[in-house]
Protein backbone atom coordinates (compact mmCIF):
# COMPACT_ATOMS: atom_id res chain seq x y z
CA UNK A 1 0.00 0.00 0.00
CA UNK A 2 1.24 3.51 -0.71
CA UNK A 3 1.07 5.93 1.81
CA UNK A 4 0.25 9.25 1.13
CA UNK A 5 3.30 12.13 1.92
CA UNK A 6 3.29 13.53 5.52
CA UNK A 7 2.03 16.75 4.63
CA UNK A 8 -0.94 17.41 6.87
CA UNK A 9 -3.15 20.24 5.91
CA UNK A 10 -3.94 23.36 8.31
CA UNK A 11 -7.22 24.57 8.71
CA UNK A 12 -6.92 28.11 6.90
CA UNK A 13 -5.22 25.73 4.08
CA UNK A 14 -8.81 23.79 3.51
CA UNK A 15 -10.91 26.86 4.47
CA UNK A 16 -8.96 28.81 1.73
CA UNK A 17 -9.19 26.20 -0.82
CA UNK A 18 -12.84 25.82 -0.09
CA UNK A 19 -13.54 29.52 -0.54
CA UNK A 20 -11.62 29.37 -3.65
CA UNK A 21 -13.17 26.23 -5.22
CA UNK A 22 -16.97 26.96 -4.22
CA UNK A 23 -18.83 28.97 -7.09
CA UNK A 24 -21.33 30.90 -6.28
CA UNK A 25 -24.22 28.94 -7.00
CA UNK A 26 -23.16 26.01 -5.47
CA UNK A 27 -22.80 28.55 -1.95
CA UNK A 28 -26.13 29.98 -2.91
CA UNK A 29 -27.89 26.59 -2.90
CA UNK A 30 -26.07 25.92 0.76
CA UNK A 31 -26.84 29.10 2.20
CA UNK A 32 -30.05 30.62 0.30
CA UNK A 33 -30.39 33.33 2.62
CA UNK A 34 -26.72 34.51 2.45
CA UNK A 35 -24.74 36.13 0.02
CA UNK A 36 -21.97 34.21 -1.59
CA UNK A 37 -19.82 36.77 -1.06
CA UNK A 38 -20.31 36.91 2.77
CA UNK A 39 -19.78 33.22 2.76
CA UNK A 40 -16.53 33.52 1.30
CA UNK A 41 -15.66 36.43 3.78
CA UNK A 42 -16.09 33.80 7.40
CA UNK A 43 -14.15 31.02 5.08
CA UNK A 44 -10.63 33.54 5.08
CA UNK A 45 -11.40 35.40 7.56
CA UNK A 46 -8.42 34.66 9.93
CA UNK A 47 -8.84 32.86 13.52
CA UNK A 48 -8.67 36.25 15.44
CA UNK A 49 -10.42 38.09 13.28
CA UNK A 50 -13.64 36.11 13.31
CA UNK A 51 -13.27 35.92 17.49
CA UNK A 52 -13.63 40.01 17.36
CA UNK A 53 -15.41 40.46 14.48
CA UNK A 54 -19.32 39.74 13.97
CA UNK A 55 -19.83 37.32 11.41
CA UNK A 56 -21.56 38.08 7.99
CA UNK A 57 -24.07 35.92 8.63
CA UNK A 58 -25.29 36.79 11.73
CA UNK A 59 -28.35 39.80 11.82
CA UNK A 60 -27.60 43.18 12.75
CA UNK A 61 -26.91 43.95 16.42
CA UNK A 62 -30.54 45.64 17.70
CA UNK A 63 -29.73 48.81 19.51
CA UNK A 64 -30.00 49.13 22.91
CA UNK A 65 -30.68 52.84 23.77
CA UNK A 66 -33.73 54.41 25.45
CA UNK A 67 -35.15 55.68 22.69
CA UNK A 68 -35.45 52.21 20.57
CA UNK A 69 -36.44 49.60 23.74
CA UNK A 70 -40.08 51.19 23.46
CA UNK A 71 -42.29 48.88 20.69
CA UNK A 72 -43.33 50.79 17.81
CA UNK A 73 -46.10 48.33 15.87
CA UNK A 74 -46.55 48.98 12.23
CA UNK A 75 -48.26 47.40 9.22
CA UNK A 76 -46.93 47.28 5.90
CA UNK A 77 -48.77 47.25 2.32
CA UNK A 78 -46.44 46.25 -0.92
CA UNK A 79 -47.22 45.71 -4.67
CA UNK A 80 -45.09 45.08 -7.57
CA UNK A 81 -46.88 45.68 -11.22
CA UNK A 82 -45.11 44.90 -14.29
CA UNK A 83 -46.82 45.75 -17.35
CA UNK A 84 -45.80 42.80 -20.03
CA UNK A 85 -44.49 40.44 -17.20
CA UNK A 86 -41.97 40.78 -17.93
CA UNK A 87 -42.13 44.50 -18.61
CA UNK A 88 -42.16 48.17 -17.71
CA UNK A 89 -42.28 47.61 -14.09
CA UNK A 90 -42.82 49.55 -10.95
CA UNK A 91 -43.08 48.84 -6.74
CA UNK A 92 -45.03 50.74 -4.24
CA UNK A 93 -45.62 50.13 -0.31
CA UNK A 94 -47.29 51.94 2.31
CA UNK A 95 -46.85 52.10 6.39
CA UNK A 96 -49.44 51.84 8.62
CA UNK A 97 -49.08 52.86 12.52
CA UNK A 98 -50.65 50.62 14.92
CA UNK A 99 -53.91 52.84 14.61
CA UNK A 100 -54.08 52.16 10.49
CA UNK A 101 -53.05 55.61 9.97
CA UNK A 102 -51.19 56.29 6.84
CA UNK A 103 -47.35 57.30 8.01
CA UNK A 104 -45.32 56.70 5.18
CA UNK A 105 -45.55 55.55 1.16
CA UNK A 106 -43.13 54.94 -1.53
CA UNK A 107 -43.18 54.09 -5.47
CA UNK A 108 -40.72 53.67 -7.53
CA UNK A 109 -39.79 52.86 -11.40
CA UNK A 110 -37.61 49.25 -11.77
CA UNK A 111 -37.42 49.18 -15.57
CA UNK A 112 -37.79 46.22 -17.35
CA UNK A 113 -38.67 43.04 -15.13
CA UNK A 114 -41.06 40.32 -14.18
CA UNK A 115 -43.81 40.57 -11.82
CA UNK A 116 -42.37 38.76 -8.91
CA UNK A 117 -39.24 40.36 -9.00
CA UNK A 118 -41.41 43.82 -8.54
CA UNK A 119 -42.80 42.34 -6.08
CA UNK A 120 -39.59 41.18 -3.75
CA UNK A 121 -38.37 45.03 -4.80
CA UNK A 122 -41.41 46.60 -3.65
CA UNK A 123 -41.29 44.24 -0.07
CA UNK A 124 -37.65 45.44 0.22
CA UNK A 125 -38.55 49.43 -0.13
CA UNK A 126 -41.17 49.17 2.35
CA UNK A 127 -39.25 47.29 4.82
CA UNK A 128 -36.64 50.07 4.50
CA UNK A 129 -39.52 52.24 5.15
CA UNK A 130 -40.13 50.43 8.01
CA UNK A 131 -36.98 50.61 9.60
CA UNK A 132 -36.64 54.24 9.09
CA UNK A 133 -39.35 54.94 11.05
CA UNK A 134 -38.35 52.99 13.78
CA UNK A 135 -41.00 50.02 13.87
CA UNK A 136 -39.89 46.90 16.25
CA UNK A 137 -42.53 44.70 15.15
CA UNK A 138 -44.22 44.63 11.64
CA UNK A 139 -47.18 42.93 9.97
CA UNK A 140 -46.58 42.32 6.26
CA UNK A 141 -49.45 41.82 3.72
CA UNK A 142 -48.84 41.47 0.06
CA UNK A 143 -50.74 39.65 -2.80
CA UNK A 144 -48.71 37.66 -3.98
CA UNK A 145 -49.23 34.27 -2.92
CA UNK A 146 -45.98 32.85 -3.74
CA UNK A 147 -43.78 35.23 -2.78
CA UNK A 148 -45.56 35.18 1.13
CA UNK A 149 -45.29 31.38 0.90
CA UNK A 150 -41.47 31.89 -0.01
CA UNK A 151 -40.51 34.15 2.92
CA UNK A 152 -42.94 31.95 5.51
CA UNK A 153 -40.42 29.07 4.46
CA UNK A 154 -43.02 27.11 2.83
CA UNK A 155 -41.59 26.94 -0.26
CA UNK A 156 -38.28 26.92 -1.71
CA UNK A 157 -37.02 29.94 -4.07
CA UNK A 158 -36.08 28.56 -7.13
CA UNK A 159 -35.60 30.98 -9.55
CA UNK A 160 -31.92 32.29 -9.47
CA UNK A 161 -33.61 35.89 -10.22
CA UNK A 162 -34.99 35.52 -6.98
CA UNK A 163 -32.70 34.05 -4.92
CA UNK A 164 -30.49 37.39 -3.95
CA UNK A 165 -33.73 39.32 -2.88
CA UNK A 166 -35.08 36.70 -0.46
CA UNK A 167 -32.06 37.21 0.82
CA UNK A 168 -31.86 40.62 1.08
CA UNK A 169 -35.37 40.50 2.93
CA UNK A 170 -34.57 37.96 5.19
CA UNK A 171 -31.74 40.14 6.23
CA UNK A 172 -33.88 43.33 6.95
CA UNK A 173 -36.39 41.11 8.45
CA UNK A 174 -34.17 40.59 11.05
CA UNK A 175 -33.48 43.96 12.18
CA UNK A 176 -37.44 43.47 13.50
CA UNK A 177 -38.45 42.15 16.83
CA UNK A 178 -41.10 40.65 15.65
CA UNK A 179 -42.53 40.13 12.46
CA UNK A 180 -45.16 38.34 10.13
CA UNK A 181 -46.61 38.26 6.53
CA UNK A 182 -49.42 37.01 5.40
CA UNK A 183 -51.50 37.09 1.81
CA UNK A 184 -54.34 39.39 0.98
CA UNK A 185 -56.89 39.78 -1.76
CA UNK A 186 -55.67 42.11 -4.30
CA UNK A 187 -59.11 44.36 -3.00
CA UNK A 188 -57.35 44.47 0.17
CA UNK A 189 -53.99 45.76 -1.11
CA UNK A 190 -55.88 48.40 -3.09
CA UNK A 191 -53.39 51.23 -2.32
CA UNK A 192 -49.92 49.36 -2.61
CA UNK A 193 -51.39 48.60 -5.70
CA UNK A 194 -52.26 51.93 -6.48
CA UNK A 195 -48.24 53.32 -6.05
CA UNK A 196 -46.90 50.09 -7.93
CA UNK A 197 -48.64 51.55 -11.04
CA UNK A 198 -47.67 54.96 -10.12
CA UNK A 199 -44.09 54.03 -10.32
CA UNK A 200 -44.41 52.55 -13.45
CA UNK A 201 -45.56 55.78 -14.91
CA UNK A 202 -42.71 57.66 -13.03
CA UNK A 203 -39.64 55.81 -15.84
CA UNK A 204 -36.62 56.34 -13.51
CA UNK A 205 -37.71 58.85 -10.80
CA UNK A 206 -38.72 57.42 -7.14
CA UNK A 207 -41.64 59.22 -4.87
CA UNK A 208 -41.83 59.75 -1.36
CA UNK A 209 -44.50 60.96 0.95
Amino acid sequence: MKLLPNNPLSREQVLQTLADQLDDHLLNQLFPTHKASNIRLLLTAPPEQQATTPSPLAPPAKPTDASHSRRKRCRLFTDGASRGNPGQAGAGAVLLDEDGKETATVSTYLGICTNNVAEYQALLLGLQKALQHGCTELTIALDSELIVRQIQGRYQVKHHNLRPLFAEVRQLLAHFDRWSVTHVPRAQNARADQLANRGVELKGNQEYI
